[in-house]
């Protein structure tokens, strides 16, 4: 018996009993992982927003693989309507099932399950259109909208992205971050700009987060885009952390005050209602806030 193993019936110990649990674990984690499953994930994930249509000789480049294996991956994404082809060329780019897989994902989420019938409120109430938004890094998504009364105007749709860093919804979802951590999401000294009133600077930036914070909401007229203005408040988890806010889009570059009050007050109550849903107590978490006042961002 080589010097150091255990006798029969005696356990491992020490470093040899971890040594062989850990084959054991990567011999079961082998077991139930299915290589091709995994390199087509990782294929449909090489597509992105900057990058959306791709060559099988460039996917072949970057998984590293024979462009065989990526050609039939490719075929067979194809017939799941996962990939399509771009015209008669050698690009592909995600196909409709993708999208549905997102849409079924969002509509799986407690935000929006317990936010649709509360933002459907709200649109009763008020007539506008009304949105639940989340933050994805430096993006604004919309995870759930009601369109509004009117006919004339279309509100964006369920998956659309904002800059977070240009719009009202995106300062109170960046609200938990210091100036520290905003500093790390945004590293270049100039922040990209899409409007005069974007901010130019993460302090800017942080100034217009705390203003929002110390009100309790958000307004903005005219601030991302002409002629729409959007009203905003915090949605807060068991944590009391921001984690979505419940939305407004008024068709009109200015709201009259008297209007303004009452629907920042509408938009308010709606956003704690969801937050009483998602924290399961109620008045949990938020802001200690000032009474609302007719200030815009």
């Amino acid at each position: 018996m080589p010097a150091g193993s255990p006798r029969r019936g005696e356990r491992p110990a020490g470093s040899q009993l971890n040594k062989e649990k850990t084959i054991a674990t990567e011999k079961n984690d082998d077991r139930y992982t299915v290589p091709a499953l995994m390199r087509g994930l990782q294929l449909l994930m090489l597509f992105n927003r900057d990058e959306r249509e791709l060559t099988g000789a460039e996917i072949s480049r970057r998984l590293e693989l024979p462009r065989a294996s990526v050609f039939r991956m490719l075929q067979t994404l194809e017939q799941g309507g996962f990939v399509e082809r771009v015209g008669d060329g050698a690009y592909y780019k995600l196909g409709l099932s993708v999208l549905r897989l997102g849409f079924e994902f969002l509509a799986s989420m407690e935000l929006t399950e317990h936010g649709r019938p509360i933002i459907e409120a709200l649109r009763d109430q008020c007539g506008y259109s009304a949105h639940v938004v989340v933050r994805d890094a430096r993006d604004v998504v919309f995870i759930a909208k009601v369109a509004g009364r009117s006919a004339l105007f279309h509100s964006i749709q369920v998956g659309a992205r904002l800059p977070a860093h240009a719009t009202v919804l995106g300062r109170l979802l960046l609200s938990d971050l210091d100036l520290h951590a905003l500093r790390q999401l945004y590293p270049e000294p100039e922040l990209p700009k899409y409007t005069p009133r974007t901010p130019a600077t993460v302090e800017q930036l942080k100034q217009l987060i705390d203003q929002d914070r110390a009100n309790g909401y958000g307004v903005s007229q005219g601030g991302f885009e002409s002629g729409i203005s959007t009203i905003a408040a915090p949605v807060f988890n068991d944590r009391g952390e921001v984690s979505a806010a419940i939305s407004i889009t008024v068709p009109a570059q200015q709201v009259q005050p008297g209007e303004l009050e009452v629907l920042v007050n509408q938009v308010r109550e709606a956003a704690a209602q969801l937050t009483e849903r998602i924290s399961h107590l109620p008045n949990r978490g938020g802001w200690q806030t000032k009474p609302t006042e007719k200030k815009v961002a």
